[in-house]
């Protein structure tokens, strides 16, 4: 990490929720996915990033808004960098908890965000009083308070969107590798295994897959295992057992990649949300 960039990280017992304020100038991180829905707020600065096949500039005062698996990278355009502060949202979490707000879901659908940037003023204001309260520990009828505010601000963002089994907007053979990488995390993968069990060669499936999904198959099968190493690691587990568990060649290996991901290493991840001290 670069010495002026910055990362404070916490993590709510109570609701296993991760609170994250942090600073970059520069590149801030490659492209990368979260298994939970991220809310958060630009304080300083411009932060640039693509998301849904698009550029974004979020400002002071903005929100953005990420589902899990949207593909996003981070950049400060501007000398001075940017800071900003973001909830991890759980969605099993999100989506029991907004219940009580929102409309009760369809069948066969999930939340979704009806836009990546937000010019909420309220809603601005509810997310960092969420995040104070849960990044400092607030007595819990402070957190739970500020966390029901939120989840009224965050209905007027949201909408049920058909949960698909197979996207028709995508090809099939894209499909199929990816399902075959979630099959096959943990294993060391080539690229003409994958072909073969999608039936097509290789330049024909890297083709279709990035174009689906906007990563190459190897990039995306490195994500995967870096989002599951994020929830090992976040309950306790070592960061080498981590590495083996996960098909990564060693410990160093998955620290490199992570860093790229997440901007700090597993180490730290780790005892910032469990507490407990390295073996």
């Amino acid at each position: 990490m670069r010495a002026h960039n910055w990362i404070d990280l916490n993590q709510d017992a109570d609701t296993g929720i991760e609170t994250l304020r942090a600073h970059f100038e520069g590149h801030a991180y490659d492209p990368h996915w979260h298994d939970s829905y991220l809310v958060g707020v630009t304080e300083q600065g411009v932060q640039q990033f693509n998301c849904r096949r698009t550029r974004h500039d979020s400002v002071p005062g903005q929100v953005f808004l990420l589902e899990p698996g949207e593909i996003h990278d981070g950049h400060a355009p501007t000398v001075d960098g940017f800071t900003y502060r973001m909830l991890y949202l759980d969605p099993h979490w999100l989506e029991r908890e907004i219940c009580s707000v929102f409309e009760e879901a369809p069948a066969h659908h999930q939340l979704s965000f009806a836009r990546t940037l937000a010019n909420d003023p309220r809603l601005a204001l509810a997310t960092s009083q969420a995040f104070h309260s849960l990044h400092h520990s607030e007595l819990r009828i402070v957190r739970q308070s500020a966390l029901d505010q939120l989840l009224e601000r965050l209905t007027g963002q949201l909408y049920w969107r058909m949960r698909y089994r197979d996207d028709p907007r995508l090809p099939r053979v894209a499909h199929k590798a990816r399902d075959y990488l979630h099959a096959h995390l943990h294993q060391d993968i080539g690229m003409n295994e994958l072909a073969l069990a999608c039936g097509v060669d290789r330049f024909r499936l890297s083709r279709a897959f990035k174009s689906a999904f906007g990563l190459a198959p190897h990039a995306y099968l490195v994500q995967l295992r870096l989002t599951r190493a994020r929830r090992l690691l976040a309950k306790g587990e070592q960061p080498a057992a981590v590495a083996m568990a996960l098909g990564f060649a060693d410990q160093s290996h998955l620290g490199r990649w992570f860093v790229r991901a997440y901007g700090l290493t597993p180490a730290a991840y780790r005892k910032r949300c469990s507490n407990l001290p390295d073996s």
